[in-house]
């Protein structure tokens, strides 16, 4: 089974934007670190909540590019219809996601 979801990612996700990618992790690794350690040493809550919500924002602007690599891909291989069309439907499937979350 994984075999399958690493032949599909590839279609979706080249070399670069996986390496950009994991880059991204790697520096919201580095936060959750230093979040562990201002803990243990018993910093201030606000200085703490500053770095939660700066692993929040990295955490969201890469699900945003995941995102848009998946949906550049689905939209240009899996969906049938004019481009336009495509990107209208899927555009509005996420502005009624984005609503009721």
């Amino acid at each position: 089974m994984a075999e399958d979801t690493t032949i599909a990612n590839e279609t979706y996700l080249n070399e670069e934007a996986a390496k950009a990618l994991t880059n991204r992790l790697s520096r919201m690794e580095g936060h959750v670190r230093s979040i562990r350690r201002m803990v243990a040493e018993h910093r201030c809550a606000d200085d703490i909540l500053l770095q939660v919500a700066a692993v929040k924002a990295a955490l969201n602007a890469f699900a945003a590019v995941l995102l848009e690599h998946e949906l550049l891909s689905c939209v240009t291989t899996c969906m049938p219809g004019e481009q336009e069309d495509r990107l209208s439907r899927v555009s509005k499937a996420l502005a009624a996601l984005l609503k009721r979350s």
